[in-house]
């Protein structure tokens, strides 16, 4: 009984990093003396011979850790056949294959080295936009102090979060990516309560409301690029727009990042709101607390295992009843003491004030 490893050279290299203690040496062949072996036949099988032990459940656990490994930053490794070629292998039946995508608004030559969703990516991060964020803040107008969110903080955060949520699910992490990091590409400055304020502005003045999804479609359609857009492809697109709101994106990719991107920002407005002093540890509700954890990075834990055991080979991305209920009732806290709070009612006054002059200004 063995299993399957892609190339001796990636074998032997993960076994320089990893070495099982249980295993007295590597051979490279089925020949040799007597003894405990782990072997590499020349189909690339591998096997133990000779092992007293329990050679089946030693093999088990060799092969998910090679397979983990040999995963990890795989794709980015490869060109962009090569690429496609290992996802179509290795990704879930759920799962979106770069190959197999809706394409492009305006049809490009493909890149020979990235996927389409790769290069999705690039064009994200390289873009204005994206560097803008690093100026706007999560959840205050002018926080004091260097350990604050940012818009930029939060995105790269989301990102992380969600392609490890992919990566576990079999799903594709380059498109999870994508749609993270051109997710809040079109938010204003100054926080929600900037959101709230520019609503207000916009609606007095045109009878539409602002939303900030629907602005960051726009930014990549339509701005970016001078003017010419980002022509990114229609799952990064249409998870970017359907990150918030009413519609569900129709990628499993996306619908991690919709998902993740709440479950970043409650844990980490807490995280800022505590070090403000608007709240204490003593105001969280206790019951959530006691459930996720008593810290940003136990609750985040907790809610991304959650997420990814209740979603595993099924067609969904999914909460159980109780983590979910939990989290809403931190959102809903925010939203009271934090986002709609007496602080946040003063800063609003100011920041209509402002966004109002502003407005008036450039019409």
């Amino acid at each position: 009984m063995g299993f399957q490893i892609r190339d001796r050279l990636s074998f032997m290299r993960f076994l320089g990093r990893d070495w099982p203690s249980w295993i007295p040496y590597w051979a490279t062949n089925t020949h040799g003396n007597p003894g405990s072996y782990l072997v590499v036949q020349n189909d690339g099988n591998v096997v133990i011979y000779g092992y007293s032990g329990e050679r089946d459940g030693v093999l088990d656990r060799l092969a998910v850790r090679y397979r983990e490994n040999m995963t990890d930053g795989m794709s980015s490794k490869l060109s962009k056949s090569q690429s496609e070629g290992w996802e179509e292998a290795h990704l879930s039946e759920f799962a979106v294959r770069a190959a197999q995508s809706l394409g492009r608004a305006c049809p490009e030559e493909p890149c020979s080295l990235r996927t389409c969703f790769q290069r999705d990516r690039d064009r994200i991060v390289h873009s204005k936009s994206f560097r803008r964020l690093k100026h706007k803040t999560q959840v205050f107008i002018a926080p004091e102090g260097a350990h604050f969110r940012t818009r930029l903080t939060h995105t790269l955060e989301v990102s992380g979060i969600s392609r490890t949520a992919a990566r576990a699910l079999g799903l594709n992490e380059d498109l999870a990516e994508a749609v993270s990091l051109g997710h809040d590409l079109g938010h204003t400055p100054f926080g929600h309560m900037g959101e709230e304020a520019l609503s207000d502005a916009l609606y007095r003045r045109t009878g539409h409301l602002f939303e900030h999804h629907r602005q960051s479609l726009r930014v990549v359609k339509e701005l970016e690029g001078g003017g010419r857009g980002l022509n990114l492809c229609r799952e990064v697109e249409d998870g970017i727009l359907n990150h918030t709101g009413d519609v569900m994106p129709f990628t499993l990719e996306g619908r991690i990042v919709r998902l993740v991107d709440r479950i970043a920002y409650i844990n980490h407005d807490i995280d800022d709101a505590l070090r403000a002093g608007i709240i204490g540890a003593g105001d969280l509700p206790r019951d959530e607390i006691a459930l996720l954890g008593g810290s940003c990075s136990r609750r985040i834990d907790a809610l991304v295992h959650d997420l990814v055991d209740t979603s595993r080979g099924r067609d969904g991305i999914y909460q159980s009843p109780r983590m979910k209920s939990a989290m809403n009732s931190l959102r809903s806290f925010l939203f009271e003491r934090v986002y709609l709070g007496s602080v946040a009612s003063r800063e609003m006054r100011r920041l209509a004030r402002l966004i109002f002059n502003s407005w008036q200004m450039f019409d």
